[in-house]
């Protein structure tokens, strides 16, 4: 029957390919924009991160006393412990105008907390007193800057030494540069920083240090690195409407799948009442005409997720490294399809409701 009618087949395997690839490119961007929000605390290399009371994300944070670390890093299962700067500024272009950054300030030697995934230059370029990094993505907005190329930060002059890929923040571009200048850069006091980085030598110690170091500091807040990413992440969602936005988006390509897929396969079984009515003098049951319309809807859904997640694959894949976020969990995909599975079911119910009512004498009309 699916081979028969192609035409009516094809409509089908299309809503099918409508709920794979537009709720999975929106799932993608929203999982993009995710870590973005987060890209700091997810890839901090820390364990704990201790903030003030009340931080409900990361760049809410406000400023502690840089020698707490020294009541901490000589405890029995601390790795290392290091302060860092996050803070808002305005950098100059070229043409004069201002472009709002997000500085982190990260300390030498050991620059935890910095940059990750390198396009120019290393972790060991930042040492140098006034050396920054920007990411390759943000190159268009800036004039399309080189190496060595100085900028002004809040008036104080920096040099981009580093150049990284794919390293961006919600609100837009992320500098690194070592604490010192960052401090200069932010007006921040010598003995002060945002936050406190903490490594555990064995991870499965993690709530027992966390546990420790509360007591130690009960006027600060001490938060998991993976807890305070999903703080943060909560924040913006709740406070920007990304999540609604996204969301309905989600939510209408569903149902424009669904829709297709129902229309098609009830005119699917208009155009062959006279097959099931044939099959029902022949003998078969309800059931079992309820069985070949329950196949085909299997059999649609199955070569619409394969095509589907094909294109989505391929999405995915030219827009990594791109200005469009995108990113696309390991355990997304299987349950996507798995729901994608069910709204076809659903899809259908008007289909199989049809053809369990075609009577058998109506063959012989």
């Amino acid at each position: 029957m699916l081979l028969h009618d192609r035409s009516t087949t094809a409509g089908s395997v299309s809503g099918v390919i409508a709920i794979i690839f537009l709720v999975g490119q929106q799932l993608a961007i929203f999982f993009g924009l995710l870590n973005y929000m987060s890209i700091l605390v997810d890839y901090s290399g820390a364990d704990i991160w201790i903030v003030t009371k009340k931080t409900n994300n990361i760049n809410s944070a406000g400023t502690l006393p840089v020698r707490y670390i020294d009541r901490i890093i000589g405890l029995e299962g601390i790795e290392w412990a290091e302060p860092i700067i996050i803070s808002a500024g305005l950098l100059k272009r070229p043409n004069g105008n201002y472009q709002p950054v997000q500085i982190a300030g990260i300390k030498r030697p050991r620059m935890a907390g910095g940059p990750w995934h390198f396009y120019q230059g290393s972790l060991a370029s930042l040492l140098d007193a006034q050396g920054i990094s920007l990411d390759l993505l943000d190159f268009s907005a800036l004039g399309d800057p080189k190496i060595g190329d100085v900028f002004e930060i809040n008036e104080q002059k920096v040099r981009l030494n580093v150049t990284t890929l794919n390293m961006r923040g919600f609100g837009g571009i992320i500098v690194f540069t070592n604490i010192d200048k960052a401090r200069d850069i932010s007006k921040f006091q010598p003995d002060r920083c945002s936050s406190i980085l903490v490594k555990v030598t064995d991870p499965k110690n993690i709530d027992k240090m966390k546990t420790q170091l509360k007591q130690i500091l009960p006027n600060l807040e001490v938060i998991r690195s993976n807890k305070l990413s999903r703080l943060t992440r909560l924040y913006y969602i709740q406070n920007t409407g990304i999540g609604g936005s996204f969301g309905f988006t989600t939510i209408i390509g569903a149902l424009v799948g669904v829709v297709i897929i129902a229309l098609t396969m009830y005119t699917n079984v208009l155009n062959k009442q006279k097959d099931y009515a044939v099959l029902r003098a022949l003998g078969a049951r309800k059931k079992d005409v309820l069985v070949i319309v329950i196949y085909q809807s299997i059999f649609i859904a199955l070569i619409g997720i394969v095509v589907g997640f094909s294109l989505l694959a391929l999405f995915v894949l030219f827009t990594k490294d791109s200005n469009l976020p995108s990113y696309m969990p390991l355990w997304v995909p299987p349950v996507h399809a798995f729901f994608t599975l069910l709204l076809c079911m659903f899809g259908s119910l008007l289909a199989m409701q049809r053809a369990i009512k075609i009577e058998p004498a109506s063959a012989f009309r």
